[in-house]
């Protein structure tokens, strides 16, 4: 039996939401097989990051020779880098097993605050993985901080900060909506030429830790499988709508969204 594999290069999240535990969740519930190289391990729980550790590069390196001398795959997803010498490491090593179908998640921040890409290693992102993406993926802060400055507060400014994004050099930019206001969700997903939008109900819950992440390896796990971007979205899209509007109230804090939603709702 042959199945589509995606490899994950990102960091852990103790508290099981994001990082790498949601995309190997994700890639499971698509039908894509796993793999991963960790970059750093972060404690962390539904009330913030406690702590960000992150692996020595030959640690890093030697995950992801492991995994793709031999098992390969047929997409990538990056998400927390935290700092330039990872991000160098990861575009060599990208490069030199490569290409791939790259989704880039350019995790910064994290829901409670907690930095998890040094400010030097911004310029690193935009130098060495943004040319080489398949699809940026962005929220609306991360698009003012890789811009370096970009008032974003309408769909219109959202269209014209992907465009601008694009210029950086991925093929696509999927520019997410879910910081502004609104009864709607709004996405852009941008290709050099044309906008498209998607648009969902806004879901009133606290209760969306680690939807960045889930929705990039949805994307990858699309590429994975063969789709086209614009459909690859349209299978994220419905899927993180789904976890999200089933949201797990899990410890204290801003629980996360339920991986299993959309399968689970398709089996009643």
């Amino acid at each position: 039996m042959t199945i589509p594999k995606a490899i994950t290069i990102a960091g852990s999240d103790s508290g099981g939401g994001a990082g790498i535990q949601a995309d190997l969740k994700t890639f499971q519930e698509l039908g894509v097989f796993g793999t991963s190289a960790i970059t750093a391990i972060t404690a962390q729980n539904t009330l913030g990051v406690q702590g960000v550790y992150p692996l020595p590069l030959e640690a890093i390196g030697q995950q992801i020779d492991s995994v793709l001398s031999d098992i390969g795959t047929d997409a990538v997803k990056t998400g927390m880098l935290f700092s330039a010498d990872i991000i160098s490491l990861v575009a060599d090593k990208l490069n030199r097993y490569g290409p791939y179908p790259l989704v880039l998640d350019p995790v910064m921040i994290a829901k409670g605050g907690a930095a998890l890409l040094q400010q030097e290693a911004v310029e690193a992102l935009r130098r060495e993985l943004l040319p080489i993406a398949t699809v940026l993926t962005p929220n609306v802060p991360e698009a003012c901080a890789i811009l370096g400055s970009q008032e974003i507060g309408s769909v219109e400014q959202m269209i014209e900060a992907a465009k601008r994004l694009h210029e950086l050099g991925s093929r696509y930019v999927f520019l997410k909506g879910g910081h502004l206001d609104g009864e709607e969700a709004v996405d852009v997903l941008y290709d050099g030429s044309e906008a498209n939008l998607y648009r969902s109900p806004r879901i009133r819950t606290k209760h969306t830790h680690g939807t960045g992440c889930t929705t990039a390896s949805a994307i990858a796990a699309g590429l994975a499988k063969g789709l086209a971007v614009n459909d690859a979205v349209s299978e994220a899209k419905r899927f993180i709508t789904a976890a999200i509007a089933s949201g797990l109230e899990i410890g204290k804090g801003i629980g996360p969204t339920h991986h299993a939603a959309l399968r689970l709702a398709s089996v009643k």
